[in-house]
């Protein structure tokens, strides 16, 4: 009965010229339909306000619309380019997203490889748990901790450095050389378990034939990680990689402005909380259109790139 089956839908099957799939309205149509709704989500809030743009060409004032308000060309794109609080924004996004790439990047890989050698299923689900909890936390709610626990009065840090080393207290978040590091710290401490679940999902999809004939062949838990695991997580690193690279000139707003204060803005002050204060506070909604313009070209330029890169390179690519 079952042979009967699979024979009749093996039928249905149809190719086109190409060798693909024919379009069946039967079969597709209840897939489109499924999709609509996410496509026009995407169109309403992602594709209509693309208009726009056109007020980075303008003097664009809120009494006259964006027909009516003077044109002025690329006057704001050479103004920013030309000040120097625009390139020490630039400057602290991309050495903060360096830094991300660097540390925040590889931490839920080494977590989630971490967790795969945990063979006590009862600890690794615990752990697993606990590492998740951070990521349902807002970032105001997180940023409160933060500043708690680096209080100078009543943090825990200061207390401990204090009572183990004698050390008088350290005003963390006024200091410009310790921004950076609470920053990624937090960032990594919030994200890390969450970010984890998709190198946990590739690892569980390896085989684990390759594991048996490795112990076989005499391999320790370092060599089944290193020439079994680590190339079965490469596509999925190599797809993460280039979106985190796609993202060099953008940096999340919540996370940097709950933290900073005017005593950080040397080193904390970015390119979202710039143009925050450009456009809101200052209402330079054309100044802030030009900057956000350009920070989305120079993103796109840069994952291309690495997107050619790694299809040379690895093989792999995003599109």
């Amino acid at each position: 009965m079952k042979a009967v089956q699979v024979t009749k839908t093996t039928k249905k099957i149809k190719y086109n010229k190409n060798g693909r799939l024919s379009f069946l309205p039967g079969r597709d149509i209840p897939i489109y339909m499924l999709l609509a709704p996410a496509v026009i989500l995407l169109f309403v809030f992602h594709y209509i306000p693309i208009y726009g743009i056109v007020m980075g060409f303008q003097n664009y004032s809120p009494f006259k619309g964006v027909f009516r308000s003077e044109w002025v060309g690329l006057y704001h794109f050479k103004k920013f380019l030309t000040d120097a609080s625009y390139w020490r924004v630039m400057k602290n996004t991309v050495i903060i997203n360096i830094y991300s790439l660097i540390f925040s990047f590889p931490a839920p890989i080494i977590f989630a490889l971490l967790l795969n050698e945990i063979t006590n299923m009862k600890f690794k689900r615990t752990v697993q748990t606990i590492s998740y909890l951070p990521y349902f936390i807002s970032w105001v709610v997180t940023a409160g901790l933060v500043i708690s626990v680096l209080s100078p009065t009543t943090g825990i840090v200061n207390i401990i450095l204090n009572k183990a080393f004698g050390m008088e207290p350290i005003y963390f978040m006024v200091k410009k050389e310790y921004f950076r590091t609470i920053l990624i710290s937090s960032g990594i401490w919030k994200g890390v378990g969450m970010s984890s679940v998709y190198y946990l999902a590739a690892i569980s999809s390896i085989d684990p034939n390759l594991y048996e004939a490795s112990i076989i062949d005499g391999a320790n838990r370092w060599k089944q990680t290193w020439y079994i695991t680590l190339p079965g997580l490469s596509s999925i690193i190599t797809v993460l990689l280039l979106l985190q690279i796609g993202s060099l000139l953008s940096i999340g707003f919540e996370q940097v402005f709950l933290l900073y204060n005017p005593m950080v803005y040397e080193v904390a002050d970015v390119i979202s909380t710039y143009t925050y204060r450009l456009g809101i506070e200052e209402t330079q909604f054309s100044a802030t259109t030009a900057i956000g313009f350009t920070q989305s070209v120079v993103n796109f330029v840069l994952l291309f790139i690495a997107n050619r890169t790694a299809r040379k390179v690895a093989g792999w690519s995003v599109w």
